[in-house]
């Protein structure tokens, strides 16, 4: 399951005051991975963060800055003015619900702006978290026992093909374990895109990729997300 197919009722028993919101892309992921990869991602994560804890999960954002992927097939972006928008819309119509506390499930690394939108809306009190953060990505990868790194392992890489592996095998081609690409040094990531490190739209080692890393990973985002919690809601 993908998408959350809680009822208003179901909503009302849970009663909970955190809110979950997968923030996902629709962006070239290589000839491996959907479009939708970050968007598949983190609505596993979200899913479950809620199966363990009492949250109320948002249907996700489709959509998001994703302008480093430009020039690759079926890339679609928002403006960070309109994603800016979007979360602050979000936020004010759970208010309005007596919903205080958001938390934004991100997928897709290229939103730098969330980290803005959070750190803004924190201000004058603790409303907004954003997770996973790096140490969550990071401790969940030795978690998992990955030989790649964040840096390294940017895109279409070990962690999202593993995570895939494990929640929805079906959209992993089997091309996986052929399409490594390295370009860990990336310093006018900014002004080239990914196309300038990439003409296949991978960097990381997703031949290296197995289910149960990706089960492992997952496992310790849960118990990471316990921290995040406690100082959103404290």
């Amino acid at each position: 399951m993908l998408f959350t197919t809680a009822t208003t009722y179901d909503v009302a028993d849970r009663g909970a005051s955190v809110a979950i919101l997968p923030v996902g892309s629709f962006e070239q992921h290589g000839n491996h991975l959907p479009l939708t990869t970050d968007t598949v991602i983190a609505c596993v994560i979200a899913n479950k963060l809620a199966a363990a804890y009492n949250v109320l999960t948002l249907a996700p954002v489709t959509f998001s800055c994703s302008h480093e992927h430009e020039g690759f097939a079926g890339t679609v972006s928002l403006s960070s003015r309109t994603l800016i928008n979007i979360i602050g819309d979000v936020q004010a119509s759970l208010e309005r619900s007596s919903v205080r506390h958001l938390v934004l499930v991100n997928g897709h690394g290229g939103n730098y702006v969330l980290s803005n939108i959070v750190q803004e809306a924190n201000v004058s009190a603790r409303r907004l978290a954003l997770f996973p953060g790096r140490r969550d990505v990071e401790a969940a990868r030795r978690h998992a026992g990955m030989e790649t790194g964040v840096s390294e392992d940017m895109h279409g890489g070990e962690w999202e093909t593993s995570i895939l592996l494990n929640e929805h095998p079906e959209l992993v081609g089997q091309t996986y374990k052929d399409s490594d690409h390295e370009a860990a040094d990336r310093p006018h990531l900014l002004v080239t895109g990914m196309q300038g490190y990439t003409t296949r739209g991978i960097i990381g080692r997703p031949s290296l990729a197995t289910a149960t890393k990706g089960a492992d990973a997952l496992d310790s985002l849960v118990q990471s997300f316990a921290a995040t919690l406690e100082v959103l809601t404290e």
